[in-house]
C-alpha cells in the first residue's frame, strides 16, 4: 500500500471540502477580501494562503514616514532595557527569516526571574502591513517605566504581573510593506490546526511560527494578546469551524473570552460603540474562518488565553494618528492585563510525601482544557468567569487527584493550593538510600544481605549440629 499516496489523498480532498464553504469578505485577519489561493509544494496542497487579500494596496513612503525601522526598533529595546533595568530585561526568541532578531521586552518587579505570577504576553506586527501595534507597544513600555511607582494601575501590573512585550513578530514583512514574511508565508496560517492537518508538518514551519511555538514551551502564560490592524474589534476562539462555515462556533470557555474581550473593548475610546460587532468583540468563526492561526493554537496546545486584537480602521495609517491611537487603546491594554488578577483562580501544588512543588495539571468539571503548573515552583493560573462555582481538579501521574469546589466572588479571584499524596508511599529507608550517595547505598545494600546470611547460616547450623561436635579432641601421646 502507498501510504505516501494516501496521505496526499487525504490533504487534498480535506482542502476541497475546506473550500466548499468560501468565507464571507472582512477588513481584517485575512486581510481586505479573503480567497481561496493555495500552495503547492513537493505534490502536497499546504492552506497557509487560504483567507488572504487579493490585491493589497502599495504601502507608499508617505506612510511609512514617523513609523520606526527595524534598526531604530531594536535600538528602543536595547535603550530601554538600559534605561528601565530596575523593572526590565530583555531577550531574543529567535530569528526572522532574514535573520532579524525577534527582541522581547519582560516587564516585572523581579524581572527574569520566576515567580509564582500570571505572565502575560503582547504581540504585534505579526502581518508586516499592520505596524500600528508595534508602535502602541513602545508607548505601553514607557508609560509603564515612567509611572511605575506613580501611577497605581501601572504599580499593580509591574509588581504582580510579568509582562512580556514582542514589538514585531514579522520585522521582513514590515520592511517590505507586505502581509506575509520574507518567505511570502502568513504567519497566522502557519501553526497547527484542530481540524486540519496542513500545518503538522515540523520542516515547512516559519522561523518565526518556530520561535514564538518554543517560547510558549519555555513559559508559562496565563494570557495574550496579539495585535493587528484593519478593523476595531476584539476576536476570541474559535478561529474556525469543524465544518468550515461561516457560524458562532463556541469554545469550552466561550464566557471567560467574551468576559474579558468585553473590559478591553468596553476600556477603549470606542470600539464597543460598534454598529457592526455587539460590544466591540466577535467569535472568530462567526466572523469569518481561519485554520492555523495563532490565537487557537495557543489556547488549545498550551492553555493560554489569546485574543486578536484588531486595534486600527486602517491598516497602515499616517504617523500622526499614532498619539492618538495610543490614548484610545491605552486604558483598554492596561486594563485587560490586570483583570487576569481578577478573574482567576490560582494557587500551588505540592508534594503531600515531599513537600516538592508538582508540575500537575488543573482541570475544571465540564471542560477539557488544561492548565499546567510551572515545574519549578508548582504554580498555576486558570481564568474563570467570576461569580460563578466551579469544581477543579488536580492530577498529575503517580498521584491521587483532589478536587474541590469554589465560588468566584466579585472580582477579586480566589487562591487554591493542593497538596496531593503519591499513589504508593515508600519505605522510610528507602526514601533515604534514595537520597543519599548511590556508591554508598550499593555497599551498604550488599553489607547487609551479607550480615543477615551470616546470622541465618550460624543459626540454621547451630541447631542442627551440637556445638561441641564442632570441637575437635586433641590427641596426646603418653610416652
Amino acid at each position: 500500500m502507498d501510504w505516501n499516496l494516501l496521505r496526499r489523498l487525504f490533504l487534498i480532498g480535506a482542502l476541497i471540502f475546506s473550500t466548499s464553504f468560501p468565507p464571507s469578505p472582512a477588513l481584517a485577519r485575512g486581510g481586505d477580501r479573503p480567497s481561496n489561493r493555495t500552495e503547492w509544494r513537493d505534490g502536497l496542497v499546504f492552506g497557509r494562503q487560504l483567507f488572504e487579500e487579493e490585491n493589497p494596496s502599495r504601502i507608499t513612503d508617505d506612510q511609512i514616514r514617523g513609523y520606526m525601522t527595524n534598526s531604530e526598533l531594536e535600538g528602543f529595546v536595547k535603550d530601554f532595557g538600559q534605561r528601565c533595568r530596575n523593572i526590565s530585561t530583555i531577550y531574543s526568541i529567535g530569528r526572522s527569516v532574514r535573520g532579524i532578531p525577534l527582541w522581547v521586552i519582560e516587564i516585572s518587579d523581579k524581572p527574569g526571574e520566576e515567580e509564582p505570577e500570571p505572565s502575560f504576553k503582547f504581540i504585534a506586527n505579526m502581518h508586516g502591513d499592520e505596524p500600528v501595534g508595534r508602535e502602541l507597544l513602545v508607548r505601553l513600555a514607557n508609560w509603564l517605566c515612567d509611572n511605575y511607582l506613580k501611577d497605581p494601575l501601572a504599580t499593580t501590573i509591574v509588581e504582580n504581573v510579568h509582562l512580556h512585550i514582542l514589538p514585531t513578530m514579522n520585522p521582513d514583512g514590515f520592511s517590505l510593506r507586505t502581509r506575509e514574511n520574507a518567505n511570502n508565508v502568513d504567519l497566522n496560517r502557519d501553526f497547527p490546526d484542530q481540524f486540519f492537518p496542513v500545518n503538522d508538518i515540523v520542516d515547512t514551519r516559519q522561523p518565526e511560527t518556530k520561535a514564538i511555538i518554543t517560547w510558549m514551551k519555555e513559559k508559562y502564560f496565563t494570557a495574550s494578546a496579539s495585535l493587528h490592524g484593519g478593523a476595531l474589534v476584539v476576536n476570541y476562539p474559535w478561529d474556525g469551524s469543524k465544518d468550515t462555515r461561516k457560524h458562532y462556533y463556541e469554545c469550552p470557555d466561550d464566557k471567560t473570552f467574551r468576559y474579558l474581550a468585553q473590559i478591553y473593548s468596553h476600556s477603549h475610546h470606542n470600539m464597543s460603540l460598534s454598529s457592526e460587532f455587539r460590544d466591540g468583540i466577535t467569535n472568530g468563526a462567526d466572523w469569518y474562518p481561519i485554520y492555523g492561526g495563532m490565537q487557537d493554537w495557543n489556547y488549545i496546545h498550551e492553555g493560554c488565553f489569546e485574543w486578536t486584537v484588531e486595534i486600527s480602521d486602517l491598516k497602515w495609517p499616517k504617523a500622526t494618528e499614532l498619539p492618538k491611537l495610543w490614548e484610545y487603546n491605552r486604558l483598554s491594554m492596561l486594563n485587560i492585563v490586570a483583570s487576569i488578577l481578577k478573574t482567576r483562580v490560582h494557587g500551588r501544588i505540592f508534594s503531600s510525601s515531599t513537600g516538592h512543588p508538582l508540575p500537575a495539571s488543573v482541570l475544571i468539571k465540564g471542560n477539557p482544557i488544561k492548565i499546567n503548573a510551572t515545574t519549578k515552583l508548582g504554580s498555576y493560573h486558570r481564568l474563570l468567569v467570576p461569580g460563578e462555582s466551579y469544581q477543579i481538579t488536580a492530577a498529575m501521574s503517580g498521584f491521587q487527584s483532589k478536587t474541590t469546589e469554589i465560588h468566584l466572588r466579585g472580582n477579586k479571584g480566589a487562591s487554591l493550593d493542593f497538596i496531593l499524596d503519591p499513589l504508593e508511599e515508600e519505605a522510610p529507608l528507602m526514601n533515604n538510600l534514595k537520597n543519599c550517595d548511590c556508591d554508598y547505598a550499593i555497599g551498604l545494600h550488599i553489607f547487609l544481605v551479607f550480615c543477615v546470611f551470616f546470622l541465618f547460616m550460624f543459626y540454621f547450623f547451630r541447631k542442627k549440629l551440637p556445638f561441641k561436635s564442632f570441637i575437635r579432641p586433641i590427641k596426646t601421646s603418653i610416652v
